[in-house]
């Protein structure tokens, strides 16, 4: 019988039935769900609402309880809509009456609330593992390639000469922002809201503190009402799972560009690649391109928990229920994500040599050389022009002589030839944070600091 029914006297329509049942969804709930319980019955048992022995005997219930779920034993029911139901239902069975008491002082609306925070807390400390994991590899993979000099793209076109370790860092450094998102989030997760009840509280003399205490929670939910209608922290935890993913599908998109024969940059290991079932010869990037079409599956998760939440009344209200598939398919789509490409950047073969000759005569060097104009005293502008009218010639800027320079300006000297080259041009980069190779060492050893 399922216990929330007590003041019916018809059983629900089974159509309803499976209509609200959330079970297959929220079954993943049970460790803590069970450890919550746990906590309170000892909270009930200190604050003399519960026997220390019914404690004994509840805490030694549910611990095999979770041991049939662990052990594919325990047998879930249609009619018990949700995780909780369950579990208490199967106590009931297991100990008799004194399981009818575990429900004293909670609603499943705390109860829920509790579950999630511990859940999404466990799986923010695994995210931000993940995330070092990714960081280290790319890292690793930058200081192996230190020095390879690549075209630097702005509009996805040719713009200045880079260090290819400095264009992968751009992504350390996203990965780093991600890291403290997760980490700020969690301290808005990581507050304890049993004790709630419905909406209201409890008249029972309860110890919230102590419970938290038990869960390693820093502090409990100040407003009752607020705590049961809360999920501003599975939309925010949504919202930062959106920016990590957003960050690997720009590094997705940029490896299948490379990977291409136009490109020809980079050469994606076969672990990572799938054939055709008609072209003998591909080689498809199906892991990043799948990563795009997944981070859309993440983003419409953000706007499904945000329009779910956008009028919703004070204070818990069924819709709230629909919170779980898209935060459980979150979590699993950016974890296997961030574990994937973690193996797939340390397999990567980069292209040194093919990186170096798409820079030929592709004018990358201009800005540098409209630089020169400037040291030597030539308004910016001026030089930009200059600089502009050599490029119309048509002829790529390394072959050009000192002779046909100074046909634009007189300013120019032999000091010039050298920096039309790629090379060169990368030495001049001297300012914090550019693509020079100092500057790139030293990114580097911050970021090993972190």
């Amino acid at each position: 019988m399922n216990p929330v029914r007590s003041r019916f006297t018809k059983k629900l329509n089974k159509e309803v039935e499976s209509f609200t049942s959330s079970i297959d969804v929220d079954k993943r709930l049970y460790p803590y769900d069970i450890a919550g319980s746990q906590s309170h019955v000892r909270m009930l048992a200190k604050c003399g609402i519960v026997s220390p022995k019914e404690a004994e005997q509840i805490i030694s219930g549910l611990e095999g309880i979770k041991t049939d779920i662990e052990s594919g034993s325990f047998k879930f029911n249609d009619e018990l809509e949700d995780i909780h139901i369950h579990i208490e239902q199967a106590l009931i069975e297991r100990i008799g009456e004194t399981g009818r008491k575990i429900h004293t002082a909670r609603s499943r609306n705390d109860q829920v609330a509790l579950d999630t925070r511990l859940y999404l807390r466990e799986e923010i400390t695994n995210l931000i593992k993940l995330l070092h994991t990714l960081q280290e590899r790319i890292l690793k993979k930058a200081e192996a390639n230190l020095e390879v000099i690549m075209p630097g793209y702005t509009h996805l076109q040719h713009a200045e000469p880079v260090l290819f370790s400095h264009h992968l860092m751009a992504y350390f450094w996203m990965l780093a922002r991600d890291v403290e998102r997760l980490k700020d989030c969690s301290k808005r997760v990581n507050i304890m809201p049993l004790g709630a009840c419905a909406l209201a509280g409890s008249s029972l003399p309860i110890d919230r503190q102590y419970v938290a205490q038990l869960l390693e929670f820093p502090q409990v939910s100040e407003n009752s009402i607020d705590t049961v209608s809360d999920r501003d922290y599975i939309v925010e935890f949504v919202n930062a799972a959106c920016l990590i993913m957003t960050h690997i599908s720009r590094l997705s998109e940029e490896l299948i560009l490379w990977s291409t024969q136009e490109f020809g940059f980079i050469e994606l290991d076969e672990e990572f690649t799938t054939g055709s079932s008609i072209m003998p010869q591909k080689k498809n990037p199906d892991v990043c391109e799948l990563v795009r079409g997944k981070t859309g599956r993440i983003y419409g998760h953000l706007f499904h928990l945000l329009t779910m939440m956008k009028a919703l009344p004070l204070s818990y209200n069924r819709d709230m229920q629909e919170d779980k598939y898209p935060l459980f398919d979150t979590v699993e789509t950016v974890k296997s994500t961030l574990s994937i490409f973690a193996d797939l950047i340390s397999s990567m073969e980069i292209k040194k040599e093919r990186m170096e000759e798409s820079l030929t005569g592709d004018f990358s060097t201009a800005t540098e050389l409209a630089n020169y104009l400037v040291r030597k005293g030539i308004p910016f502008r001026k030089a930009h022009k200059i600089v502009g009218k050599i490029c119309l010639v048509g002829k790529p800027l390394e072959e050009l002589t000192i002779l046909e320079l100074q046909q634009f300006s007189s300013v120019f000297e032999a000091d010039v030839c050298p920096i039309l080259a790629p090379q060169e041009s990368i030495k001049q980069k001297t300012s914090d944070g550019g693509t020079g190779l100092a500057q790139v060492r030293k990114q580097i050893e911050t970021a090993k600091c972190l």
